[in-house]
């Protein structure tokens, strides 16, 4: 079965990933399945999607129920699942309305819209966006433009003119590209794609006082860091400091394909009938994914078990750059999103990971990242580490 999906990929599908040579077929918890039978540990959950891991239980359930009612209706019309999903993220958030779509660059989209929208209906000449360095807000073209890594935007220029970049936690340099042009400023709270890097709390409140006083929206792209990463259900919350200007999407369906535009006040009246919309966007398949995803996030002692664990892995990732500093700088991070930074391309670590039933990436070309499901175990954590330390010992490093 394997063979015969890698040879229909080869023919088929464009070749835009460089895919390893495995299939899944099933998946339970933190553990995913091969064609041939082979167990993985998943450490990265669909890069960030699957907090809740592989078919949950209860969302499995409601995508079912729902699969069989009522799939898609257009937004023309009402549709409860979306509603509601709108009131669960509003009432456990900072925000007052919610715009929903497929993806994170979606999301980002129609975010750097809004801002623009906002800035120009003031002065036609308010329209600039302010990004960060080493920043990745998704593939689209307006999503590409902010972001601030050559690597994804060579050979696709020229790029959507007005977009300013500053250096990541250095409030000088956002002074120096700020002014009464700027329409939107654009930040991740922790850079993912750049390295698994937080944002400090004091950057991060200077934005703010930097938005307020050019009347610019202050985006926060949590495409990655919402839906309980941190530690947090949002990340914003770990800081103290409140966006005007939410964008949510991976985990939010944990998998099924959904974003969100969370706004608040006056924002939420910027896209008016007519400015903006997305014929998938809210239906009630994946809104009904979405309201299980927050019930379950939203329970009890959920994000105080993330949390707990988030500091476990954190614990065990220290423990290994200790044991092997030839290799590893050290760890950041915040909650479940953490970075174990190496001194090298860490490609082939990941490469025999895999190999040894263990799924993790690198990002930024020299950092480990660890983002597996929200419900994982301190054993499954200590099983993960066990395999990582093999690889080291096996790929020559010296404790």
């Amino acid at each position: 079965m394997g063979e015969n999906v890698f040879e229909k990929t080869e023919n088929f599908v464009m070749k835009t990933y460089n895919r390893y040579p495995v299939s899944f077929v099933k998946g339970e918890g933190c553990w995913l399945y091969d064609s041939e039978g082979k167990k993985y540990l998943d450490m990265l959950a669909g890069i960030a999607v699957c907090n809740l891991g592989h078919c949950h239980p209860k969302v499995s359930e409601a995508i079912c129920q729902q699969a069989k009612t009522l799939i898609h209706t257009s937004n023309l019309f009402h549709i409860e699942p979306q509603a509601e999903l709108a009131e669960l993220i509003c009432k456990n958030s900072f925000g007052d309305k919610v715009f929903f779509c497929n993806s994170g660059a979606e999301a980002n989209e129609g975010a750097l819209k809004l801002a623009r929208r906002y800035g120009t209906e003031k002065n036609p000449e308010k329209y600039e966006i302010v990004a960060f360095k080493q920043s990745f807000h998704g593939r689209t073209m307006a999503a590409v433009t902010v972001t601030g890594q050559g690597k994804y935007n060579e050979g696709f220029g020229p790029m959507i003119p007005g977009v300013k970049f500053a250096e990541f936690n250095n409030i000088d340099s956002v002074k120096e590209v700020v002014s009464e042009r700027t329409a939107g400023i654009i930040v991740e709270p922790v850079q993912g794609e750049g390295g698994v890097v937080p944002a400090s709390r004091e950057f991060l409140r200077e934005l703010r006082q930097l938005a307020d006083e050019f009347d610019a929206v202050l985006i926060f792209d949590e495409v990655q860091t919402g839906m309980g990463r941190t530690g947090k259900l949002f990340a914003y919350q770990n800081y103290g400091v409140e966006p005007d200007v939410m964008t949510l999407a991976k985990a939010l369906g944990n998998g099924v394909p959904i974003g969100a535009i969370v706004t608040k006040g006056k924002f939420s009246e910027v896209l008016k009938p007519g400015l903006h919309a997305s014929t998938f966007g809210g239906n009630f398949l994946a809104t009904r994914a979405g309201v299980e995803v927050m019930k379950i996030m939203t329970e009890p002692g959920f994000m105080e078990g993330v949390k707990r664990k988030g500091e476990y892995l954190k614990k065990r990732l220290e423990e290994v750059a200790y044991e092997f500093p030839e290799r590893f700088e050290g760890v950041r991070g915040l909650g479940m999103m953490l970075g174990l930074v190496c001194r090298e391309p860490c490609g082939d670590i990941v490469a025999s990971a895999l190999k040894k039933g263990l799924i993790i990436n690198c990002t930024a070309g020299n950092v480990l990242r660890f983002v597996p499901p929200l419900v994982i175990s301190e054993e499954e954590i200590d099983y993960g580490i066990g395999i990582l330390k093999e690889v080291l010992k096996e790929n020559g490093a010296k404790g």
